[in-house]
């Protein structure tokens, strides 16, 4: 994988005015430089979140497209017997991942000390989505409304196509298989948006914007959607 390629804009201490003309509506952007979750990255870290919540039951999805099914069992036990690296040869209703359905009352210790992104859109409110995930996991290409996906620990890759664009892929086919299998033999022309997001970035996506994400080691990370 091409993995320093990407065509996503990275801009350092972009305003608000900045952000509402050029992006929000509009296309990607790779924010930098806006919070400081140093604290909140301390606290996420292998031993203090086992240690905070490791006997907390956590809701898992399936890494496909739709994510029906739900699997419940205890953080530690999804971290010591399912944080492993991803096979390619795994569908995606076969693979399990955290992310998503947090419990906020049980999580709210971790959360308080999380600063998101300071851009908001009007009539939209903000809620979280916290996870943690093995490399070579996660989602394949869906939409939803628009949103900020900060890492905290790891590498995460994103491919990301206009609403009008529908990609080519299996929604049970996972990420790492789409790229394996179909990404290579894209036309140039037909290649998504993609970038790579290390920790401490932020990316936003605009409304409907189709995407996949591939977390290229074991990473802890947090969205803001904005409903």
């Amino acid at each position: 994988m091409e993995e320093e390629r990407c065509t996503v804009e990275r801009r350092a201490h972009l305003t608000y005015s900045e952000f509402i003309q050029h992006y929000a509506f509009l296309k990607p952007v790779i924010l930098q430089g806006l919070t400081d979750n140093s604290r909140f990255r301390t606290l996420c870290s292998r031993e203090n979140l086992l240690a905070s919540f490791g006997d907390n039951i956590v809701r898992l999805s399936t890494a496909n497209t739709y994510s029906y099914q739900k699997v419940d069992l205890p953080f530690q036990e999804y971290v010591e017997q399912l944080l492993h690296p991803q096979d390619p040869t795994s569908l995606g209703n076969d693979t399990l991942y955290f992310f998503g359905d947090n419990n906020f009352t049980e999580w709210a210790p971790l959360f308080q000390h999380y600063s998101p992104p300071p851009f908001r859109l009007l009539g939209t409110t903000p809620a979280y989505s916290f996870g943690v995930a093995g490399a070579g996991s996660g989602v394949p290409f869906h939409w939803h409304g628009p949103g900020f996906s900060e890492v905290i620990y790891g590498r995460k890759r994103w491919f990301l196509y206009p609403p009008e664009k529908t990609p080519e892929f299996h929604p049970n086919k996972t990420t790492l298989a789409w790229l394996q299998k179909i990404y290579p033999f894209l036309a140039p022309s037909d290649r998504p948006l993609e970038c790579t997001i290390r920790a401490g970035e932020v990316l936003y996506f605009p409304d409907r914007w189709w995407h996949a994400t591939l977390n290229l080691d074991t990473s802890v990370f947090i969205s803001t959607f904005l409903g």
